[in-house]
């Protein structure tokens, strides 16, 4: 076995181990070809130059190479609200897990973004390009398999996105609100919304967890939208259901709202 299936296979074995589910089995065996994965990357900043040095990268290395690699549409988001800015959010969805696992690997035989990213990569201990970089690495739903990308990305028009993190406080309850999620995405739609991707958590901090994307023209519209869909009998119905409401399936909520970069491909 050459270097580079040795290592796709581990850390793919390393990520089921943590998830455990018969569909991500058959996802990263090759039996749900059509179920993406996604890692999403968080940079936090100070401010100062860090940021254009970020940016920079971002938009002229990180963004074409990860391109050129078949990993796409990037997100590349910064944090409008939500604990510890500055900080940058990047989105990186694919169809292969060996692609993510391997990205880092990937990119650095890449002689054209070892060039033009030096100024980042070998930045110096004195003035860093970041605080620290932390990562997810996430399945997509069964019943939402791939990354909707909104119309306004595509026409590149004004939006923004609301990223949700529900933690579970055992692995049974996780499961359950990743089923009863799977009904929600669609009361989302009904309601207006944009939704993005629905993730679950494979590889991160604060397990178990699953991660969703939703897609606004604005704030003021997100308020509206959430209005409407807890309103909804739809939702009223679904969360009043015994199989869901016997106990608190989620034990904490984190939720931030992102604006994309003018290069951000969502």
């Amino acid at each position: 076995m050459q270097r580079r299936e040795f290592l796709a296979s581990t850390l793919a074995v390393s990520a089921l181990s943590v998830a455990g589910t018969a569909g991500s089995l058959r996802a990263a065996a090759g039996g749900d070809k059509d179920r993406e994965f996604y890692q999403l990357r968080r940079y936090h900043l100070t401010n100062g130059p860090q940021r254009k040095l970020c940016d920079d990268f971002f938009r002229e290395t990180l963004v074409p190479a990860l391109n050129r690699l078949g990993i796409s549409p990037v997100g590349v988001f910064t944090l409008t609200i939500g604990p510890e800015t500055p900080s940058f959010y990047l989105l990186l969805p694919s169809v292969s897990l060996e692609k993510l696992t391997l990205v880092e690997f990937n990119l650095a035989q890449d002689e054209q973004y070892m060039k033009t990213g030096a100024a980042f990569l070998s930045a110096p201990a004195k003035e860093p390009a970041y605080v620290r970089m932390e990562s997810w690495l996430m399945q997509a739903f069964e019943k939402m398999p791939k990354l909707t990308l909104p119309a306004a990305s595509t026409a590149h028009s004004a939006r923004v996105f609301e990223l949700r993190t529900y933690e579970s406080p055992s692995d049974q309850d996780h499961k359950l609100k990743v089923e009863m999620m799977q009904s929600e995405g669609g009361i989302f739609a009904n309601a207006g919304f944009w939704p993005v991707f629905y993730g679950d958590t494979l590889i991160g901090s604060r397990l178990p967890n699953l991660t969703y994307m939703l897609g606004y023209e604005s704030t003021a519209e997100r308020d509206r939208k959430w209005g409407a869909f807890v309103n909804s009998p739809e939702w009223k119905s679904l969360s009043g259901q015994a199989r869901y409401a016997f106990e608190e399936l989620v034990s904490n909520i984190t939720n931030l709202i992102l604006t994309p970069t003018t290069y951000s491909q969502i």
